[in-house]
């Protein structure tokens, strides 16, 4: 493969059970074409050059899957790397680099079978040490991944012959082949000292990647030995960074590029009259929230962070932001969309008496906090930060609205401002979303919220195979992160995006924006 930063140049497999009833699907629902419906789809064919515009992106991003945080490198990975496992369109978990896996009925010993004949884009063949040292890039006390919560329980990898790779874990899991669908999970080369070779850009995905220029674009070219012949159906991609949204939608209008994300949900209705693009409107984990750091005065406070929860109007943002592309959130992030989502945790109110009545609990009669805001963090961010400002006023909450801008967003505010608007995609379960953002020593906890009773279920649902007991777990940690913690999440937003009259698709997975970010390998285009 040839890696060039800077130059300008340009069979589904069958989908297995595991562990009986704990194997059970995802379930994410997804919806069809809302507004602007295409013809009737064309069979997919091969061919053609795609051009998609991604409202994410960073002059900081690099291809370190430790590092990956936006829908830009979400989808490059998705497209050039393999992984394990993956999350199927349905929400199911479906085999990648792996071809089966089975567990002990424990939970606690897991055997993954690797594809034989599987290579590089450069030619190498994948091995089990690639697979090993891609796993281990994320564990241990001197990494620094986001994912390294993910595979914490491992406590032993080994090899059993020549494609058998094992897994022995602290404590059972009956998730665990979900950890590997994580993108930060790629299977990399190992660079033969214990460590991978992520810097070439060589993946086992059904596209190379000819071009990176962070922040700016990246170009693939389909793979020709994929060992997957049923995916990949375009032969060249070009993925854009264009942050800004009017030009985004701009170049979706005039055709200079066939598909965009995070639409202005103001206008999507208008947009979707142009009968040339369709508006696609799916519901899925996706949250927007305000994260208050429980570690910074005021906020250590959690009176104060109740305080906030109650002088949020939840309704007023799903309609003027989410414009009902979404519904009302209640400060936990297991939606509707998961197995063992809470339908009977009461809902926190806009009350603006009990936000004062938590104030005077915490020996105050008002209070000022600052809150970071940016398109960049989620479509109408700003706007929301607004909204939100002008309903916590009669509490007697002044925020004042910081607009930061866009670029840099994920590295100079995120994580460090004490209050900042966040968009959360979700996971496919519940440990790994709660692991990855909610956990104490989670690096992505961006409230920096720590509960010791929490952490103590997370591992305990972890391991526990009874369905029952652990639904109630589950239920407990939900009562936990929406009453004591740091997110102020006030809705789930649908994925919203666009694509133009040439684009072919299917039904659309909801675990992330834009077909689960898999649209590389899932899309096709009509006129190819």
């Amino acid at each position: 493969m040839t890696y060039n930063k800077k130059s300008p140049t340009f069979a589904r497999p069958t989908r297995r059970a595991f562990l009986g009833t704990t194997a059970a699907a995802v379930g994410l629902a997804s919806a069809g074409t809302l507004l602007g419906v295409h013809p009737a789809r064309a069979q997919q064919q091969r061919g053609g050059t795609i051009r998609v515009a991604k409202g994410h992106g960073n002059t900081a991003d690099t291809l370190d899957p430790a590092t990956w945080t936006n829908g830009f490198t979400v989808a490059l990975t998705y497209g050039m790397n393999g992984f394990l496992t993956k999350v199927g369109v349905d929400g199911s978990l479906e085999p990648d680099v792996a071809e089966s896996w089975e567990a002990s009925s424990d939970a606690k010993t897991w055997r993954f079978k690797i594809r034989s004949g599987m290579t590089f884009h450069s030619g190498k063949p994948v091995t089990l040490d690639d697979v090993i040292a891609s796993v281990n890039y994320h564990r241990g006390e001197d990494s620094t991944s986001v994912a390294k919560p993910l595979v914490a329980p491992i406590v032993e990898i080994t090899k059993d012959g020549d494609n058998v790779v094992v897994f022995e874990l602290e404590t059972g899991s009956a998730d665990f082949p979900f950890v590997f669908t994580d993108y930060h999970m790629a299977i990399c080369p190992s660079d033969g000292a214990g460590s991978i070779d992520w810097r070439s850009g060589d993946g086992c995905g059904a596209y190379k990647l000819v071009e990176f220029d962070p922040g700016v674009v990246a170009r693939f070219e389909r793979f020709q030995g994929d060992w997957d012949q049923n995916r990949g159906f375009i032969d060249k991609i070009e993925m854009l960074s264009i942050v800004d949204l009017n030009a985004r939608t701009t170049a979706l209008v005039s055709g200079d590029v066939d598909a965009i994300d995070k639409l202005d949900l103001k206008t999507v209705s208008l947009l979707g009259r142009n009968p040339d693009i369709s508006i696609e409107s799916i519901a899925g984990p996706q949250y927007y929230s305000f994260a208050a750091r429980a570690d910074t005065a005021p906020l250590d406070d959690v009176n104060v962070r109740l305080a906030l929860k109650h002088a949020i109007n939840r309704q007023e943002l799903v309609d003027k932001i989410l414009f009902g592309h979404g519904t009302v959130g209640n400060d936990q992030p297991i939606g509707p969309s998961y197995r063992f989502h809470n339908p009977d945790l009461p809902q926190t109110p806009y009350d603006p008496d009990k936000a004062k009545f938590y104030l005077k609990e915490a020996g105050l009669d008002g209070v000022n906090v600052q809150l970071s805001a940016a398109d960049a963090a989620f479509p109408g961010a700003v706007d929301a930060a607004v909204l939100y400002q002008n309903s916590a006023a009669a509490a007697g909450i002044t925020i004042d609205v910081k607009r930061v801008p866009n670029d840099g967003y994920w590295s100079d505010v995120w994580l460090k401002d004490p209050f900042a608007a966040v968009y959360w995609g979700g996971r496919p379960t519940e440990d790994q979303i709660f692991s990855t953002a909610f956990d104490s020593g989670a690096a992505w906890n961006d409230s920096y919220w720590k509960n010791a009773r929490f952490d103590e279920l997370l591992v305990m649902a972890r391991a526990e195979l009874d369905e029952d007991k652990r639904r109630a777990m589950y239920f407990e940690m939900q009562e936990l992160v929406s009453t004591d913690g740091g997110t102020v999440l006030p809705m789930f937003a649908n994925f919203v995006f666009a694509t133009g009259k040439r684009v072919v698709h299917g039904d659309m997975a909801s675990n992330f924006d834009q077909d689960g970010e898999r649209w590389m390998e899932r899309w096709s285009l009509a006129d190819a």
